[in-house]
């Protein structure tokens, strides 16, 4: 299939191009910023850019109709966070949230026509247990989980595995850290809980600092093999770098940051496609500084044409052959950051024979 072109990244990094689109681009833009969770998010950009009127009123109608419904999830986040604090308030242990609940709770440019599949909290690792026993109480349970998959969460990873409300079916993801325990990274979280933030008035609720926030965000981004919705959580942190990087000595300590937590590639990387791909404005030095551990040319080159692919609009009129090798590569590369390799090999091959079977049970006998 002919590769589309991607004129929702387009529209995202220059939002005055909406006004020159044709009815059959809208066509386009409205299908690849639906699949790519940024249709609300779209309207948000165009309005704040002084081009929503320009927009033909067949796609307009889906760019309000969106709107609207992430105005829902915003309010449904926010109810469902005083759900949750009120299940461990009980045990005085502050939370901090992550990623998506943690723009709407602190009111970041981010959440606006954001949408939501779950809410993502960190407490500390010594606390788990009282955690967990807090929110089963309240109804929150992990269901059917497989015996590997527990041991996966729990031995391996930077979370429990998620828990759904018996009522309201919503999911939490419970973090220790932000990172996996088998990755080569070493990142101690006790820092993060250091600088956390209140918001809200509340000092059992937390945030990320800003520069943890943006260091989170881009190594959840970066180092992941899952692309669905990587042009969303770019433009997030495109946000985020513009919303903070006006705050005397953001940069510096951005990057000093990175350095103390050994974050200093997905960073790198961060700063490179925000601007590359999303027009962020990151001042040079600060995106050539050394000390966020460049690589070499040669695999910057080959990186550049992976995320390319990768973090474009998720949907099937803007996938080639191409971009599935470039997914493909980019899910092993996240695999070999992830776990040491007497590890990743045995993971790997029970994925691959589960989902082999998986697939030979739905076949029609």
């Amino acid at each position: 299939m002919r590769r589309q072109p991607d004129l929702l990244r387009a529209i995202l990094a220059r939002p005055e191009r909406a006004a020159t689109l044709t009815l059959a681009d809208w066509d386009l833009v409205v299908r690849q910023a639906r699949r790519s969770g940024l249709l609300a998010r779209l309207q948000v950009l165009l309005g704040e850019a002084g081009v929503i009127d320009s927009v033909p009123r067949q796609p307009r109608r889906h760019l309000d109709a969106d709107r609207i419904v992430s105005d829902k999830y915003t309010r449904d986040v926010q109810a469902e966070v005083r759900y949750i604090l009120a299940a461990l308030r009980e045990i005085g242990i502050p939370i901090i949230l992550l990623k998506g609940a943690a723009y709407v709770m602190a009111e970041l440019p981010p959440s606006r026509g954001r949408k939501f599949g779950d809410i993502d909290i960190m407490v500390p690792l010594d606390r788990l247990a009282e955690i967990e026993a807090a929110l089963v109480r309240q109804g929150w349970s992990f269901g059917q989980v497989d015996p590997y998959d527990e041991r996966y969460y729990r031995v391996w990873m930077h979370q429990l595995p998620p828990m759904q409300h018996f009522e309201r079916h919503t999911t939490i993801d419970v973090h220790h850290t932000i990172i996996a325990r088998t990755t080569r990274l070493r990142l101690d979280p006790n820092r993060l809980f250091e600088s956390a933030v209140s918001v809200g008035g509340d000092p059992m609720l937390k945030v990320l600092a800003p520069a943890d926030m943006v260091l989170h965000s881009a190594t959840h981004l970066l180092n992941q093999g899952e692309f669905d919705r990587g042009l969303r959580d770019l433009d997030d942190l495109r946000q985020l770098l513009q919303h903070f990087g006006g705050t005397p000595d953001f940069w510096t300590k951005l990057v000093e940051r990175a350095a103390e937590l050994n974050l200093e590639r997905p960073l790198f990387y961060a700063l490179r496609y925000t601007t590359k791909f999303l027009a962020a404005q990151v001042p040079e030095g600060v995106r050539m500084d050394r000390r966020l551990d460049p690589p070499n040319p040669l695999l910057r080159a080959i990186m550049d044409l992976l995320f390319d692919r990768a973090l474009s609009a998720a949907h099937p009129d803007n996938r080639d052959g191409a971009s599935h090798v470039a997914l493909f590569l980019l899910y092993l590369r996240s695999h070999h950051l992830l776990m040491p390799i007497h590890i990743l090999i045995p993971h790997l091959a029970r994925k691959a024979w589960r989902r082999a079977w998986r697939d030979k049970e739905e076949q029609p006998e």
